[in-house]
């Protein structure tokens, strides 16, 4: 079992490695934050809670599209080109980008739940 003070060296060698930084937006956004131009995108890479919340979006996308017969995947795919359409009408405004994400987050999730009331899951 290692000593403590052998598992303090490592604490501090790990603090002084490039890159070990707190957790930041551009982490868990899926947006290639090195390439954000939008203001938009600027404010998502720029906030933990919307690289968060772009971040659970994207993935509950992605299942969902997966997961649905051809008909209802066309649906999503167009309600989500109307999501961002609405994000980019926000420009950079914090509040209008987390109701705009809060909104297609519960409908994504209506979708996961209606998919798991069907199957054996």
């Amino acid at each position: 079992m290692p000593s403590l003070r052998a598992l303090n060296v490592v604490v501090v060698l790990a603090a002084l490695l490039p890159g070990a930084t707190a957790a930041s937006a551009a982490d868990y956004a899926p947006l290639d934050c090195t390439k954000a131009h939008s203001p938009v995108e600027r404010t998502i890479c720029g906030n933990y809670a919307l690289g968060q919340a772009e971040a659970r979006m994207a993935t509950l996308y992605e299942w969902t599209t997966q997961l649905v017969a051809m008909g209802q995947r066309g649906n999503i795919q167009d309600d989500q080109r109307a999501f961002i359409r609405a994000r980019e009408s926000c420009g950079p405004d914090l509040a209008c980008l987390l109701g705009t994400y809060d909104r297609r987050i519960d409908q994504l999730q209506m979708v996961m739940d209606g998919i798991k009331s069907k199957g054996p899951f």
